[in-house]
């Protein structure tokens, strides 16, 4: 579980600060404007939440191409071994490949 998580936030970190980077060198957070008013105090906090919201677009992402990696054997697979499946459960006994 680690190691999926480790998998998924490392990526996005590095990709959060990088997007940070460019869409802050291609806009001044002074002049993002809501309902023509600056929607940030200062630099620091624009970037802030800038890498943030990067971020956790880089978390979706990598989370949902882990998801789409896995096999129908891992999605299919029943995770109680056979002697401790309900009864009326189809795998439940006789079947020599389903483990």
């Amino acid at each position: 579980m680690l190691k999926r998580l480790i998998t998924v936030l490392w990526p996005s970190f590095l990709i959060a600060g990088v997007a940070d980077v460019l869409f802050f060198t291609l806009f001044d957070p002074t002049q993002l404007l809501y309902k023509e008013e600056p929607l940030f105090e200062s630099h620091l906090a624009a970037y802030t939440v800038g890498f943030f919201l990067f971020w956790l677009m880089g978390i979706g992402s990598s989370a949902l191409t882990c998801y789409f990696q896995r096999s129908a054997d891992d999605i299919n697979r029943c995770p109680l071994v056979p002697s401790a499946r309900p009864e009326g459960c189809p795998k439940k006994e006789g079947c020599a490949d389903c483990s």
